[in-house]
């Protein structure tokens, strides 16, 4: 019998964090969810039976490792779904220290630091490593500078981390949806002052299905980088 994969996700409490879980958990995959504290794991227990929770505030990174030292940590990852992220817009004149710090650590220092936790799973498994960045991580627009640093520093991250663990077998993959219909994406309209009409935008089960079109390609092959564009 073959094994049924193992999957650590972050962001599976909405958009599309859940559409990949969802679809994960109905094919029968093992799911590790990532949640901020215990409450918010409890909630993820609840919609996804039988998925197991792994608890960490990616906003304090520096203390991730001490969590994750208190928990029993998945011995098999197959695939390593960063999916979670924050944005606050603004001109660079306004942003504080506390509003760069938010970002960078939640859209890339965290990432960074789960993945080192991780990879000797992911090396034994020749796993994958997904980063679910942004169109902002390919161009920076005005009021979007420090979300776009952040996504800027996790295509570094991704594209540094291919190169050092192709020789393990590990595939690691970018991919830069544009807008959304999420509640990121209704909080960023708000932001922005306009209306927010989710069906303009992608819904973020097309999203899940470009994911998951990486992770289940067969092993000859690798797709580095995925941009997926709003149809309408």
């Amino acid at each position: 019998m073959v094994p049924m994969a193992t999957h650590v996700i972050t962001g599976a409490g909405s958009g599309i964090g859940a559409a990949v879980a969802r679809r994960l958990h109905a094919r029968g995959d093992d799911l590790v969810l990532h949640a901020r504290d215990a409450g918010r794991a409890k909630e993820l227990a609840a919609q996804f039976p039988g998925a197991r929770t792994l608890v960490g505030d990616l906003a304090d990174p520096d203390r991730l490792s001490w969590a994750f030292s208190h928990q029993t940590m998945p011995e098999r990852v197959d695939s390593l779904l960063h999916i979670a992220g924050v944005v606050d817009l603004g001109p660079i004149g306004d942003l504080t220290p506390k509003t760069w710090h938010h970002q960078l650590n939640v859209n890339l220092v965290a990432p960074a630091e789960l993945t080192r936790h991780l990879l000797p799973q992911l090396r034994v498994s020749q796993g994958h490593v997904v980063f679910v960045n942004s169109g902002a991580g390919l161009a920076a627009h005005a009021e979007w500078g420090a979300y776009a640093a952040s996504k800027h520093g996790l295509k570094a991250l991704a594209d540094s981390l291919r190169h050092e663990e192709h020789g393990n077998g590990v595939r690691v993959t970018s991919v830069y949806p544009g807008r959304t219909a999420s509640p990121m994406q209704a909080k960023v309209h708000s932001q922005e002052g306009k209306e927010y009409d989710p069906s303009r935008w992608i819904d973020p089960e097309s999203v899940a299905t470009a994911i998951l079109t990486a992770v289940d390609l067969p092993r000859d092959a690798e797709i580095n980088d995925l941009t997926v564009r709003p149809g309408r």
